[in-house]
């Protein structure tokens, strides 16, 4: 039987946390899962250097070696993971259909683990700096900015709250915003101001970062005045948001909440029944790793019961 004829146990769509301990337990589980992975595997955490928040390591992990090691153990009790991205999916009837840009693949049940992007501000050292210094995500690597200066671009509550995070390990941290106004909640905002560590530079525009193998300095243009100043920073935070990948499925027909995150109607079914989701897609509260693994365990259970009960 060719792959496009086969009728899969279940799909998992993504390679990330998520995705790979749901095609873990959905392995171990003798589903036989197949896991398109996009085209460049292992999700977010690929991009990260050290990882020394997942469970089980104690001098910490690197990102990728981590993924790898998630993809081989994933691969060790016979998940099939292909590097395809996803084009489109048919979720109207059964067998469902998942369309990439190298077949189509038909299969009981589907798991949605495509994960959810930081929002960047696309500026010229950005990405270079990326891990040197430019992060999205305090709790995952503010430990490692101990006494030092940092900047957290984003005016809502996000922003206040990764802040207020901040000051548990940095000398000062200057919240920047593009407006004279926040959108953060009063009570967030209250927070931040009495945090004797917290400063704030608003009414400016991002122009750069500063740097050239770390982070030096975050450079900022007033947008009345016009006036250009660097801000002596050693870390930079973006707290604008994250878009979750699932414009996709939301066009077939699963359901997602006003920010575009796939809704659950019970555990990680989603309101179509033999469509489950794990991980950042539906996660726009935690956005850990260790959080999305966890639901990708229980992604792949909900699937396991699923069949037995259709069975």
């Amino acid at each position: 039987m060719s792959d496009q004829a086969k009728i899969y146990n279940t799909i998992i769509i993504g390679s990330g946390p998520a995705g790979l301990t749901a095609a873990l337990y959905a392995a171990r589980a003798d589903l036989r899962p197949l896991v398109i992975a996009g085209l460049n595997p292992g999700g977010q955490l690929m991009q990260t250097t050290e990882v020394e928040n997942f469970p089980g390591f104690i001098n910490g992990i690197m990102g990728p070696e981590l993924m790898d090691n998630m993809i081989k153990q994933s691969e060790r009790f016979g998940a099939e993971i292909r590097q395809e991205n996803v084009q489109a999916a048919d979720f109207t009837k059964q067998p469902f259909k998942v369309v990439t840009e190298k077949g189509e693949y038909s299969a009981k049940t589907v798991v949605i683990a495509t994960g959810a992007d930081a929002n960047w501000l696309d500026l010229p050292n950005e990405q270079r700096l990326r891990g040197k210094g430019v992060s999205a995500c305090a709790t995952c690597d503010g430990f490692f900015f101990k006494g030092k200066d940092v900047a957290v671009i984003g005016g809502g509550d996000s922003a206040m709250e990764e802040a207020n995070f901040l000051t548990k390990f940095a000398n000062t941290v200057t919240i920047v915003h593009r407006r004279d106004e926040f959108r953060a909640s009063r009570i967030m905002l209250k927070r931040a101001r009495d945090n004797a560590k917290i400063k704030f530079v608003s009414n400016v525009t991002v122009e750069d970062v500063l740097g050239d193998s770390r982070v030096t300095g975050l450079r900022v243009k007033h947008n009345a005045t016009g006036q250009v100043t660097d801000l002596p920073v050693q870390g930079v935070f973006l707290a604008i948001g994250h878009t979750p990948n699932a414009k996709l499925f939301a066009a077939a027909g699963v359901a997602t909440d006003a920010k575009g995150y796939i809704e659950v109607s019970n555990t990680t079914q989603t309101n179509l029944p033999g469509v489950f989701v794990a991980g950042d897609v539906r996660d726009s509260r935690y956005r850990q790793a260790v959080s999305a693994a966890g639901m990708g365990c229980m992604a792949a259970l909900d699937v396991e019961k699923y069949l037995a009960d259709k069975d």
